[in-house]
């Protein structure tokens, strides 16, 4: 990765005597904490209103890799003097530097870490054969039931190995995370048997501590149906095969999925068999979070609110009882901009979603047939794609994103005991991370508080 060492960019100088805090980043033009108070989602039109500390302001973070003070940079020197005369009991400031690394971030501004809620990002054999083809007026479904699409990736992942699978998918969290992503769900789902299925979570499991990003697996063994077979012969290979050995190896620590997904779709898995699916892997202690209303209208919102889901993803076609339905949990909406702009299809109502109470979530989808691994490209689409604000995109990429995905009481937003994972931008307002299309002007990435990515 394009990354330097924080010893390499700290601005203090250097002591034998450990300093009681890994970072400060001073003089910000603005922070953007996006929740103040502890929220563990926005909706509605808190959606628009993510909280803001107007600069000069700082943030603190700890040796445990947590946000110890964030405010303006007055308002965090008496705090910081205040915890450092408690801890010693006196009153005198501690000699040697307080800071591992100090950042001069005058003229700039931050935001949480990204957090990119869908992704498919373990595969191998890329399809741009398929893009041109899209180009020339192919629809997905026509070129997924000429045994291209997700059968196509199927065959050349089921090919790989493990290593093989593990490597490209490091250098691909490297490009996420210049691009300002720090925690990110991914998904199986291109082996569709047993024993490749359980190959993929086997690596997503593997990344975890090898990398700065963090990552949240969820099993998607129902992502297609091989030709060889029927949904319904393939929905009872999924319960009665798959899921106990996905029950085993996660017993044994050898994987770890959070979620159980179902692609509900005409021509793939219908209501009833992604209900049984759905039941299947909450019964097991995974939560619902599948694929719906893409191409067709499946009844996912309805769906998704009958059983709790914890979120649905696509939502093209949605219904507005779907919607009411899902606004209940609630279920998160995670809308994927890049796959409507890609597909050239009606992308999803985020406007009607937040107007019914919905919390909304923007994720990259990155998979072969939409290669994007960007969230700031990603928050422009849905602007200018779904009419978004920039203020409701970055909430969908930060406290909701993180919500989606059962991690909102750690990750997300900028507050005091949340992980100190940071995204530097070198601009005076946020907004120029939406606003420079295709090359967003990130300075710096941390993660708990350790550079991760800097620009070289």
């Amino acid at each position: 990765m394009s990354a330097s060492t924080p010893a390499e960019h700290a601005e203090s100088g250097t002591s034998s005597q450990q300093a009681p805090y890994l970072l400060r980043v001073s003089h910000a033009a603005q922070i953007v904490t996006v929740c103040a108070h502890g929220e563990r989602l926005l909706r509605g039109a808190d959606m628009d209103r993510p909280a803001t500390v107007a600069g000069p302001a700082s943030v603190v973070v700890g040796r445990d890799g947590a946000v110890a003070f964030v405010g303006g940079d007055a308002e965090v020197d008496a705090a910081v003097a205040l915890a450092l005369a408690q801890a010693s009991g006196a009153s005198s400031t501690p000699t040697g530097p307080l800071y591992e690394e100090e950042v001069d971030a005058t003229g700039m501004s931050i935001v949480p870490g990204l957090v990119d809620a869908h992704t498919h990002p373990v595969w191998s054999g890329d399809r741009v054969h398929e893009y041109i083809l899209k180009l020339a007026g192919a629809t997905y479904m026509e070129i997924h039931q000429a045994g291209g699409g997700i059968g196509f990736t199927v065959g050349h992942t089921k090919k790989s190995s493990e290593e093989e699978l593990r490597n490209l998918l490091l250098e691909r969290m490297d490009r996420m995370l210049a691009q300002g992503t720090t925690l990110m769900e991914g998904k199986s789902g291109y082996g569709l048997d047993t024993e490749t299925e359980m190959k993929l979570l086997k690596v997503l499991h593997s990344v975890k501590g090898r990398h700065p990003i963090e990552v949240v697996s969820t099993f998607l063994g129902a992502h297609s149906v091989p030709k060889t077979t029927t949904p319904a012969l393939q929905t009872d290979y999924i319960i009665n095969d798959m899921i106990p050995t996905l029950v085993h190896l996660r017993d044994q620590g050898e994987i770890s999925p959070e979620f159980v997904d179902v692609f509900l779709e005409q021509g793939v898995f219908d209501y009833d068999d992604t209900e049984r699916i759905l039941l299947a892997g909450k019964k097991v202690g995974m939560d619902i979070n599948f694929h719906g209303d893409e191409i067709h209208f499946m009844r996912a919102g309805e769906l998704g609110g009958k059983l709790g889901a914890l979120a649905i993803s696509h939502l093209e076609k949605v219904s507005l009882e779907g919607m009411q339905a899902m606004a209940i949990r609630p279920t998160f909406a995670v809308l994927l901009p890049t796959t409507a702009f890609i597909l050239r299809i009606t992308p999803p109502p985020a406007k009607k979603l937040i107007e019914n109470n919905v919390p909304v979530v923007l994720a990259s989808d990155y998979n072969p047939n939409a290669h994007c691994m960007s969230l700031p490209m990603t928050m422009n689409l849905a602007c200018v794609l779904m009419g978004m604000t920039m203020n409701q995109a970055l909430v969908a990429t930060t406290i909701n994103a993180a919500a989606s995905i059962n991690r909102a009481a750690t990750h997300g937003s900028l507050e005091r005991g949340k992980v100190g994972d940071l995204v530097i931008i070198k601009a005076p307002r946020w907004e120029h991370l939406v606003y420079e299309m295709g090359d967003p002007p990130i300075y710096r990435v941390y993660k708990k508080g350790k550079l991760a990515w800097a620009k070289s």
